[in-house]
C-alpha cells in the first residue's frame, strides 16, 4: 500500500520538486497539491491523506494554522502533518510542533529525509530536522513553557522515564530497541503508555514535555 501524500507550497517551482521526489520514491504516491493554505485544507478535508506537507509561508492560511485545522488539539480525528520551510526559525518551529505537526524539515533536507519524514508521519512518529531539535525544544523550555507542564495522571516507571529521555533525543522505535534489548512491540507499549500518562497526542508532544520539565538537556 502507498502513502498517500498532499502537498501545499506558494512557489510552483518548489511544490513541483517535492512531488517529483515524492512520486519517484516506490511506495509514496501524491494525491493532491494546493497552492494556499485554504486550499489545502480543504484538500486535507477531502481526500483524507495519509500525510499532509506544508509549507510555512503560503497566502491565505499559512502552513501552522493549516496544521492547526486538520491536526490541531481540538481536532476529533487528526491528519498527519509534517511541515517544511526554508528558514531555520525556532518559533515556526515551535509554532508547527504546538499546532500538531508529526515532523519539521528545512527544504534543503534533502530526498532521503524527506522520504524518511514522511514515512514516520505515516507510522506515527516524528521526525524533526536534526539540526533545529535539541536546540529548539532546549531552548524554549529554558524561557518556561506557555502554561505550566501537564502533570502525568500515574507516575512514570523507571523504564518510560528513560524510554521518554531517548524518545526526545530523536531516537526512533528500532534505535531504542537496540538500545535497551527489549522488542519493538515492549517499546511501543511504552510509547502508548507514556502518551496516556502525559496526554500526549504523539512522539514530539512526549519530547516536548521531556524538554518542559527539564528531563533532558544538552
Amino acid at each position: 500500500m502507498s502513502i498517500r501524500v498532499i502537498v501545499a507550497d506558494d512557489q510552483e517551482i518548489a511544490r513541483t520538486g517535492l512531488v517529483m521526489i515524492l512520486d519517484a520514491q516506490p511506495d509514496i504516491e501524491v494525491v493532491g497539491e494546493a497552492a494556499d493554505g485554504r486550499r489545502a485544507v480543504e484538500l486535507a478535508r477531502r481526500l483524507r491523506p495519509d500525510v499532509c506537507l506544508f509549507d510555512i509561508r503560503m497566502p491565505g492560511l499559512d502552513g501552522i494554522e493549516a496544521t492547526r485545522s486538520l491536526a490541531g488539539p481540538n481536532v476529533a480525528d487528526p491528519l498527519a502533518v509534517v511541515v517544511i520551510t526554508t528558514f531555520d526559525l525556532d518559533d515556526y518551529v515551535y509554532a508547527a510542533l504546538r499546532a500538531g505537526a508529526r515532523g519539521f524539515l528545512l527544504k534543503n533536507a534533502g530526498a532521503e529525509m524527506l522520504s524518511q519524514a514522511i514515512h514516520a508521519a505515516a507510522n506515527g512518529d516524528a521526525l524533526i530536522a536534526p539540526s533545529v531539535t535539541a536546540r529548539l525544544l532546549s531552548a524554549f523550555a529554558g524561557s518556561g513553557p506557555i502554561s505550566p507542564p501537564t502533570q502525568p495522571v500515574e507516575t512514570l516507571t523507571d523504564r518510560e522515564e528513560q524510554i521518554l529521555a531517548t524518545v526526545a533525543r530523536g531516537r526512533t522505535n528500532n534505535e531504542i530497541a537496540d538500545e535497551f534489548y527489549i522488542s519493538l512491540s515492549t517499546v511501543k507499549s511504552h510509547i502508548a503508555s507514556l502518551m496516556a500518562k502525559l496526554g500526549a497526542r504523539n512522539r514530539v508532544e512526549i519530547a516536548m514535555w521531556a524538554y518542559e520539565t527539564n528531563r533532558v538537556k544538552n
